[in-house]
């Protein structure tokens, strides 16, 4: 089982320096507070639903939610943190923008973070979570769903069969966001 605390650190340092998490927490010290409320939701549904994944002695995380018609978990109301005010119109902002390109009325696995530490990229670490969890959703047949925040990202969800969904999201003042989603492979595209 993993530590939901330590998963959460992970992240925490993995995102750091996201364009994404930049602009939502522009402040360094506001960032670190605010992050462990964004990741623990998703954290601690992705261990409930068996779907986390951990590599490298937990310097790289996956945050899979199963399959499902992700409607009613990607708004979910929650009360949140003094140290959110600030940045809630920020927030409130992303979410509705992200939330609106969400796909919607059909089944996919959705990936809402994919995290590795800044002194362990480029190892392979991101890759082979990919591989395992879509080499699953394809045996399936289960599409899946991300939004790539950062340039750097992009590529690497490209190379495991994601594809953009449209254009970007437009962030005012900030960075695109890429909706990308992934059919699952056959037997016959594998070959």
């Amino acid at each position: 089982m993993h530590d939901p605390e330590v998963v959460v650190a992970t992240l925490v340092a993995a995102f750091d320096d996201d364009p994404l998490t930049s602009w939502l927490f522009p402040d360094a010290e506001a960032r670190r507070a605010a992050l462990p409320h964004v990741f623990g939701p998703a954290v601690a549904a992705s261990i409930a639903a068996e779907e986390l994944a951990v590599a490298g002695d937990g310097s790289a995380v996956a945050v899979w939610l199963p399959p499902a018609d992700h409607d009613a978990e990607i708004g979910g109301d929650r009360e949140l943190p003094a140290s959110f005010l600030p940045h809630l119109e920020r927030l409130e902002i992303f979410n509705r923008l992200v939330l609106a390109r969400h796909p919607r009325g059909r089944m996919h696995l959705y990936l809402p973070f994919l995290g590795v530490l800044p002194g362990r990229r480029g190892a392979g670490l991101g890759s082979a979570l990919l591989a395992d969890r879509l080499a699953r959703a394809d045996a399936e047949g289960v599409p899946a769903y991300l939004e790539a925040s950062s340039p750097r990202s992009r590529p690497l969800y490209e190379r495991h069969g994601f594809r953009d969904l449209g254009e970007p999201v437009v962030l005012p003042g900030g960075p695109p966001v890429w909706p990308m989603w992934r059919d699952p492979k056959t037997n016959d595209e594998e070959n």
